[in-house]
């Protein structure tokens, strides 16, 4: 459990990171951009074997 949650933390490293880039960069207008790819990235993952699925497929 612990050493997955380590993997988890390190995937999530590289969305801070970006953010991070964009900050120190001045790209604060690309930060709502990539917030919402972000979350529509994660409810593909969370809803991939749910019922869900289905219809989440359809928006895009």
């Amino acid at each position: 459990m612990k050493k997955a949650l380590q993997r988890a933390a390190g995937k999530f490293a590289i969305v801070g990171e970006l953010f991070r880039f964009l900050w120190e960069q001045k790209l604060w207008w690309l930060i709502p951009m990539m917030t919402v790819f972000v979350l529509f990235g994660l409810l593909l993952v969370f809803t991939q074997g749910s019922a869900l699925a289905p219809f989440i497929y359809t928006l895009f």
